[in-house]
């Protein structure tokens, strides 16, 4: 009988070892690093995407762009060099969704204000309206801090064409003029090649959350 559970305790402990070794080989498996997706426009919705570069499968980037900031100073793809930024399009008369993505926006710069790698950048869609002294107003009564957030205005045929053909972001509002716009919730994350790497709703905030936990991903794959 003594022998028995000797034997018994021997299995026991192989057991054991054994489902250690299995659950740990699982759990690695299932935590392996994924990168994030590279999107190209014939990935997204043709509603949001400029009709010439609808049907681009690959080596898509953010194109080059001159506007200026809150500051009155020039921000251009150089500013963005070899940053991580979050992306979006709004205006400061909007009281609809603004609001809630401008929160959704302080909520990011908290957390990355830190982090030299990590900037934002909000695009007005009206900036006939949004001049440098109104966005720097907004900016103030926002918490904008300068050196991680540009709010930049410019002209419109350059504000709708980087809406439109880069960052795949913002709608034809359908009635033939030209350049207008109507803008939506859509928050974007660009790594550092100016490519996009993921779609938010910046008036969710599970949606942020998944914003914050792939700035962390797009990290990792810069240390690989």
């Amino acid at each position: 009988m003594l022998a028995f559970f000797k034997d018994y305790k021997l299995f026991a402990i192989v057991f054991g070892i054994i489902s250690l070794i299995i659950i740990s080989l699982i759990y690695n498996t299932l935590n392996v690093y994924q990168p994030l997706p590279i999107y190209q426009p014939a990935m997204v919705s043709t509603e949001l995407v400029d009709s010439t570069i609808q049907y681009q499968k690959k080596y898509h980037k953010i194109a080059d762009f001159e506007l200026l900031n809150q500051n009155g100073n020039v921000v251009t793809q150089e500013t963005y060099r070899d940053k991580i930024y979050v992306a979006d399009f709004f205006f400061t008369t909007c009281q609809t969704i603004c609001p809630i993505m401008t929160d959704h926006m302080v909520k990011i710069q908290e957390s990355i204000k830190n982090d030299n790698d990590i900037m934002l950048l909000s695009h007005s869609v009206t900036p006939e309206i949004d001049s440098v002294a109104r966005l720097k107003h907004y900016a103030l009564k926002k918490g904008v801090i300068d050196k991680k957030w540009n709010l930049v205005t410019g002209d419109k045929k350059v504000i709708y064409k980087l809406a439109r053909k880069s960052y795949l972001a913002v709608k034809d509002n359908g009635d033939g003029g030209p350049f207008d716009m109507i803008h939506t919730e859509n928050f974007m994350l660009i790594d550092k090649k100016k490519q996009i790497r993921g779609f938010y709703d910046g008036t969710n905030a599970e949606d942020i959350n998944r914003l914050l936990k792939d700035i962390s991903i797009l990290r990792e794959e810069y240390k690989q």
